[in-house]
C-alpha cells in the first residue's frame, strides 16, 4: 500500500521560496508590507507544492482566516437563497470566503455552531433568522467577536442587526385588502418566537383597528413559515361558517400552500378568494396567478449586513445598532375586490 503523502507546511513553502516562515505567514494574511516580487515567489511556491492553508491554525497564531461564518435555519426556500446571494456577492467583492452552516431551526445546534465558529474558524459571523441569539450574543459581545443578526430585532438597542419594516409591510398589505373591499381577512402567522412574525401580526391587527374592523380570533391561524401551514390554515378558514374573502400569509411559501388549498376546494384565485404573501421570493412572480406580496429587500439585507460586519472587523470599537430596510407592496394578480358586499357573509363552502 502506498504511503500517504506528508502534509505541506509553511516551513516547506518558506524553503521552496527562499524566504522565512514569517514572510510566508504575512503573505497568507495579506500583509501590505510584503514586496510584490516576494509575494509572487511565495504564491508560486505554494502552488507548486499544493499548499493548503489551515485557517484555524492561522487564526490561533494571531492572523486572520479571511473567512466569514454564515448560519441559516435551512436551505429550502428562496428567502434564504436571496439573502445568501447578497452576502456572497459582497464577500466576493472583498476577496473573502464564506463557510455555511444550517441549524435546522434548532436552538442548541445554533449555539454550538456559534461557539465552534467563534473559536477561531472564522473572523466574523452572520446569523440569518436566529432562533435564540440571547443564549450567546452576550458572550460574543464580551469577547468582542464581530457578528451581525439578519432579519432579527436583536437583543438590545446596540445589538448589530439588519432587518426590514415588518410591521409596516403587514399593515400596508392588510390595508390594501381592506381598500379592495375585504372585511373578513384570514391571517396565517409565522413562528411566533421570532420578532418578524410578531411584528407582521401586529401590523395586520393595527390595520383592522384603523378601519374599525373587529378582530375575529377564528381568522388568525398560527403557522411556522412552512408551506404545509399555509395549506392547513387555508383549510381551517374555508371550513368556517363564514369563510374569509381574502387570506394574508406571513410569507410567500405559506401563501403558496394557501393557493394549493384554495384550488383543491375547486375555488379560483382571485375570483373566489384573494391571496397575499410576504417576502417576494423569486417564485412569487412565477406561480399562477402571480402572487401579490410584500417585498423584503432580501438580497440587499444580505449585502448591508455583510458591510456592517466588515466595518466591525475594520473598526472593532465602532458602535452599531439595528438597521431597518423598507418593505414595498408588490401588486400582481392574486387579489381583487370581493364579488359583492354580501360575499363577506357567504355560506360555508
Amino acid at each position: 500500500m502506498a504511503k500517504a503523502s506528508r502534509k505541506v507546511t509553511i516551513l516547506d513553502v518558506a524553503a521552496e521560496a527562499g524566504v522565512s516562515s514569517g514572510t510566508v505567514s504575512r503573505v497568507l494574511n495579506n500583509d501590505a508590507h510584503v514586496r510584490p516580487e516576494t509575494r509572487q515567489r511565495v504564491l508560486e511556491a505554494m502552488e507548486r507544492l499544493g499548499f493548503v492553508a489551515n485557517r484555524q491554525a492561522r487564526s490561533l497564531a494571531g492572523g486572520k482566516t479571511n473567512t466569514i461564518g454564515v448560519l441559516v435555519p435551512d436551505l429550502g426556500t428562496g428567502y434564504i437563497g436571496e439573502i445568501i446571494r447578497g452576502i456572497d456577492a459582497e464577500l466576493s467583492f472583498h476577496g473573502l470566503d464564506l463557510v455555511l452552516y444550517t441549524t435546522h431551526r434548532t436552538a442548541s445546534k445554533e449555539a454550538n455552531y456559534v461557539a465552534n465558529l467563534a473559536s477561531g474558524m472564522v473572523d466574523g459571523l452572520l446569523l440569518v433568522l436566529p432562533r435564540n441569539p440571547a443564549d450567546y450574543v452576550g458572550n460574543l459581545t464580551q469577547r468582542k467577536f464581530p457578528f451581525v443578526l439578519i432579519d432579527h430585532q436583536g437583543t438590545g438597542r446596540d445589538c448589530p442587526a439588519v432587518g426590514a419594516t415588518n410591521w409596516q409591510g403587514a399593515y400596508d398589505a392588510t390595508e390594501y385588502l381592506i381598500k379592495l373591499g375585504h372585511k373578513r381577512i384570514g391571517f396565517i402567522t409565522g413562528s411566533m418566537d421570532l420578532g418578524c412574525a410578531v411584528d407582521r401580526l401586529a401590523g395586520y391587527r393595527a390595520a383592522l383597528r384603523t378601519y374599525h374592523i373587529p378582530e375575529d380570533p377564528d381568522l388568525i391561524y398560527e403557522g411556522t413559515f412552512f408551506q404545509p401551514d399555509g395549506y392547513a390554515g387555508a383549510c381551517a378558514f374555508l371550513d368556517l361558517p363564514h369563510p374569509p374573502t381574502a387570506i394574508f400569509a406571513s410569507n410567500d411559501v405559506m401563501a403558496m400552500g394557501v393557493m394549493d388549498a384554495v384550488r383543491n376546494r375547486g375555488l379560483r384565485i382571485p375570483d373566489d378568494i384573494s391571496v397575499i404573501g410576504f417576502d417576494d421570493i423569486p417564485q412569487a412572480a412565477l406561480v399562477r396567478p402571480a402572487l401579490t406580496t410584500v417585498q423584503q429587500p432580501l438580497e440587499n439585507m444580505g449585502r448591508v449586513a455583510t458591510q456592517m460586519l466588515l466595518d466591525l472587523l475594520q473598526q472593532p470599537g465602532r458602535e452599531v445598532g439595528r438597521i431597518e430596510l423598507p418593505t414595498k407592496l408588490i401588486l400582481r394578480e392574486s387579489c381583487r375586490p370581493p364579488r359583492d358586499a354580501s360575499e363577506s357573509s357567504r355560506p360555508a363552502l
